[in-house]
């Protein structure tokens, strides 16, 4: 059955992050716009007055990145699109499309009107202390549904609106970096697509603690049900405050690993 613009607005706003979530996170559709394709038509307000319009971006490349304040993997690609605003802002306009909070929690909750997505894109813009436009998408996720709803994908198009990298998460600085010094000679990317994955849902990992004590106690809750393994490796994050968040998950990853084989190798040793 088809559901209707409303039906699918409501399933898009949810309220409680599941497992069926994280696995359609992981994946784009076989229809889901890539290198090539245009980017699907949306005119969007930006905060702090002005507008984004597909059919008028510009005389530069764009990159369009999706996020919310409660994605942790949004929380690890802020430091790195600040960074690639300072080498390319004079070629390449960054635009930050404010969407559905990806972990809605007690505080931070899935907004319910379009006054307040706008107040959670205001937050998002002053958190991350964004030099650069950040526009929110309609209460019913209209854009974000139309190029496939990952919680912090990005896409570089050209002055025309047709997309030419597509990064499957913001926080791959190696990835967006090569797409961009390519476009700004004048050349297509090499490559069309990012498809890094472990590398950077582990530099997220222990940014979730943070995004827990930011929106509420329902966030952990939904994690430990939806993703154990991500739970667990966002609380033994915690072990090594010492390290960059970037580098807490991957600490936990190894921590984890090597007290797995120091129990296997006990429990052969006992049973010999």
């Amino acid at each position: 059955m088809t559901q209707t613009h409303a039906e699918a607005g409501r399933r898009y706003r949810f309220d409680t992050f599941r497992t069926a979530l994280l696995l359609d996170d992981l994946t784009f559709g076989p229809d889901a716009p890539g290198p090539g394709d245009p980017v699907p038509a949306f005119d969007l307000p930006v905060v702090g007055g002005g507008r984004v319009r597909s059919d008028d971006l510009g005389p530069h490349p764009v990159l369009l990145v999706f996020g919310s304040r409660t994605c942790p993997v949004t929380e690890s690609a802020g430091p790195v699109l600040r960074s690639l605003h300072a080498e390319y802002g004079d070629r390449v306009r960054f635009v930050l499309v404010n969407t559905r909070e990806a972990h809605p929690g007690d505080t931070i909750g899935q907004p319910r009107t379009p006054a307040e997505k706008w107040r959670h894109a205001e937050n998002l813009r002053r958190h991350h202390r964004l030099p650069f436009e950040v526009a929110t998408d309609d209460i019913d996720g209209t854009l974000h549904r139309a190029v496939s709803p990952k919680p912090n994908s990005a896409y570089l198009l050209d002055p025309d609106g047709v997309i030419r990298f597509r990064a499957h998460w913001a926080n791959d600085e190696r990835g967006l970096r090569a797409a961009l010094a390519d476009l700004t000679a004048g050349r297509r990317p090499r490559r069309g697509r990012s498809r890094a994955m472990v590398g950077p849902l582990l530099r997220a990992v222990g940014h979730l603690p943070g995004v827990v004590r930011a929106a509420g106690a329902k966030v952990e809750r939904d994690v430990w049900l939806a993703a154990p393994p991500l739970a667990l490796l966002g609380r033994l994050s915690v072990l090594f405050g010492r390290l960059p968040h970037d580098r807490r998950g991957s600490a936990a990853a190894i921590a984890l690993g090597v007290v797995g084989v120091l129990t296997l190798a006990l429990a052969l040793t006992a049973t010999r």
